[in-house]
């Protein structure tokens, strides 16, 4: 199997995910952040989540151009969710991970979140920006003027 073909988001996702439920499965130290509010905390972050991904990868295909990170895009999309953030679909990867962290309760595992990040951004976001720097220059310059990396 070709390696850029499982260098994609949702394996990090999942492996980062792994290790909090690994964590919180068999490292707690007792740490808890276990209730109700919590509970409905997570939710809303997976939630949301789900819905930017859902967002952002529609307007991939109303654009016809490719949602994989690795590929040159043939279009630049800023229409729609892509207005708000350059980056929804790693937003929605991060809100996911932070839900199931207090999902399943893995305190100690919230530090691998801005680790997370970190890998999105040099795995992924800044080869991405630097394609779309290159092939759209002075679009790309203006839409990374107008519109946050993040939120």
């Amino acid at each position: 199997m070709h390696l850029r073909r499982i260098d994609i988001p949702p394996v990090w996702l999942i492996a980062f995910a792994a290790l909090a439920w690994l964590q919180a499965r068999n490292l707690s130290l007792g740490l808890s952040l276990e209730g109700a509010v919590t509970d409905l905390l997570s939710g809303l972050l997976i939630g949301a989540g789900i819905v930017i991904a859902i967002l952002a990868v529609v307007e991939f295909r109303r654009h016809r151009t490719t949602v994989l990170p690795h590929e040159t895009p043939s279009a630049m999309v800023q229409a729609g969710i892509y207005k708000r953030s350059r980056n929804p679909i790693y937003l929605g990867d991060v809100l996911i991970l932070t839900g199931l962290i207090l999902r399943f309760d893995a305190v100690l595992s919230l530090v691998l979140v801005p680790i997370f990040v970190w890998v999105l951004e040099r795995r992924f976001i800044l080869p991405e920006e630097d394609r779309l720097r290159r092939k759209f220059r002075a679009d790309f310059a203006r839409y990374e003027r107008q519109t946050r990396r993040w939120i």
